[in-house]
């Protein structure tokens, strides 16, 4: 068992019989009384952050997670099938856990976040930014790229998001898949 002495950014800690990562934390120690931790949790689950304080000293129950790469195959139903790249494993996740699956392309990689001592998969992220191509839009108009309007595209994975008045179908363009933004336009 550790104590709060141990913390440290990104420690996962069993809390409230949930997983844990510690975002900060600060050691308070006032004039009058004891020391403790001032902290800021986030639910690994459900990625809410929660101000909590522990009493200095207090055991804590530290978790072991494994972060691995994983290459997507396919969908099938509600479930993704993922296949490791070292040792050719295949697993399946439920679309609850993948925090953007509309910009999943087949073939593309992104990290499973496992609970070491029980096996399970907790959470699926995408890298920042994906390439994707446009499969259909509005033609565009040239020269328009001094105003800021945009239009919707439909992404070869289904996915609709908003682009610049210029871009056409058949373009690459980059998105963030935090918040299904449109970045940039591929240059090829």
């Amino acid at each position: 068992m550790a104590t709060t002495a141990d913390f440290r950014n990104g420690l996962v800690i069993n809390f409230n019989d949930d997983l844990y990562s510690i975002v900060e934390f600060q050691h308070v120690k006032p004039g009058k009384g004891g020391a403790f931790v001032r902290t800021k949790l986030k639910n690994i689950k459900t990625g809410k952050v929660i101000p909590n304080t522990f009493n200095a000293g207090v055991k804590i129950d530290i978790q072991r997670v494994e972060r691995r790469s994983y290459q997507f195959l396919y969908k099938d139903g509600t479930d993704y099938h993922f296949m490791n790249s070292e040792n050719y494993e295949q697993t399946f996740i439920p679309e609850s856990l993948i925090d953007s699956p509309q910009f999943l392309k087949e073939g593309a990689t992104a990290e499973i976040v496992f609970h070491a001592e029980t096996e399970t998969a907790l959470l699926c992220e995408l890298p920042a930014n994906v390439e994707l191509k446009i499969v259909y839009t509005e033609p565009g108009e040239r020269g328009n790229t001094a105003t800021n309007t945009f239009k919707d595209a439909t992404l070869e994975t289904g996915a609709i998001v908003k682009v610049p008045l210029f871009i056409n179908t058949d373009e690459v363009i980059k998105v963030d898949t935090r918040n299904g933004s449109y970045q940039e336009r591929v240059k090829s």
